[in-house]
């Protein structure tokens, strides 16, 4: 994308616009691709090669942000584990419009000062 003198990508506003790390992205965006697909954190450590404890982070952080879906799947020797899936691309795509808009009224009330003097 194009912004007067300089060019972003929509990866990186995106990741602007969340707050999310290089970590946080490749998690989004392996949900993003599959998804109908639910994976734990286990799952997605051993296919994104990231380590647990990195997994765990991002999608807590995902899930808070209202990006990912959790569900407790409850396991037959006791205890359970959490299983996530992306919430709809209009959602996601919401979420980041609100921000990018605070942004652009935020742009404007300074504007609006620096004209003013």
């Amino acid at each position: 994308m194009d912004f007067a003198c300089k060019e972003f990508q929509v990866e990186d506003i995106i990741k602007c616009a969340l707050n999310l790390t290089k970590a946080d992205l490749k998690v989004m965006k392996y949900f993003l691709k599959e998804t109908d697909k639910w994976a734990d954190t286990y799952f997605l450590s051993e296919i994104l090669t990231l380590d647990i404890s990195t997994i765990q982070r991002s999608v807590k952080k995902l899930h808070e942000k209202e990006i990912l879906q959790r569900s407790q799947q409850n396991l037959d020797g006791g205890g359970y584990v959490f299983r996530y899936r992306i919430h709809s691309r209009t959602k996601i795509k919401n979420i980041i419009m609100i921000v990018v808009n605070s942004w652009a009224d935020r742009l404007g009330q300074e504007l609006e000062k620096w004209e003013n003097g």
